[in-house]
């Protein structure tokens, strides 16, 4: 993985960042590269409130701001930005308005590398709305001066439509890391991780595959 000068990441709903990405948050850290993470929402609208539930709608939010802080501090992430924009409304917002908001941090970081959704091929709709707001951002900058843009996709057609991911990081020495910012995020993941971790435990081909590689799209612009 290489040295970076700034690691901006994008997403809209905590836990977005532990699955896919954690891995690869916490080995820039590691190489010493300042991260922020913007998080556009609470996921106030997530409907796991653990088993047995600790939580009701009303005090979701807080719960699950405070998960994404301790995901950030089991990441080394620093610098901790969350938005204030509402879960599940994200695709209703205006397009260049919220571009204008990503604008706004390229414009204060100076990244040299940006990581989001894949318009398209993130399969929720703010997702998309996020990562096309990115790439948006990303599109008005002269061509010399933009960051690299590394995409997340996962939707069923985004290896026929994109081909196979040209980012491929191994992420094995800081798997611990990941699996702490993973659960971190109880309230979502606690059902799926007793699972996770009787198949780790198995070395299951399958779910080390998982954990240990990161996979992005970088974002061709026409």
């Amino acid at each position: 993985m290489e040295k970076e000068r700034h690691v901006l990441v994008v997403f809209p709903h905590p836990d977005d960042e532990a699955f896919g990405v954690s891995g690869t948050i916490a080995t820039h850290i590691k190489n010493g590269t300042p991260v922020t993470y913007a998080c556009l929402t609470l996921g106030e609208m997530g409907r796991n409130m653990g088993n047995p539930p600790f939580t009701n709608r009303e005090n979701l939010p807080k719960i699950r701001k405070a998960e994404l802080k301790e995901a950030a501090r089991a990441l080394g992430i620093q610098d901790l930005r969350m938005l204030g924009y509402r879960d599940k409304t994200v695709e209703f917002e205006d397009e260049e308005k919220l571009a204008d908001v990503m604008s706004a941090l390229i414009d204060e970081l100076n990244p040299s590398l940006v990581i989001t959704f894949y318009p398209g091929y993130a399969v929720h709709p703010d997702h998309d709305a996020t990562g096309a707001a990115v790439v948006r951002a990303v599109e008005r900058l002269p061509e010399a001066a933009r960051p690299t843009l590394h995409c997340v996709a996962f939707s069923n057609d985004c290896i026929e439509k994109l081909g196979e991911a040209d980012i491929i990081n191994n992420i094995s020495p800081v798997a611990e890391i990941k699996l702490a910012a993973i659960k971190a995020h109880r309230s979502q993941t606690e059902l799926m991780f007793a699972d996770v971790s009787e198949k780790l435990k198995n070395q299951d081909p399958q779910i080390m595959v998982w954990i240990n590689n990161e996979r992005f799209w970088t974002y061709k612009f026409d």
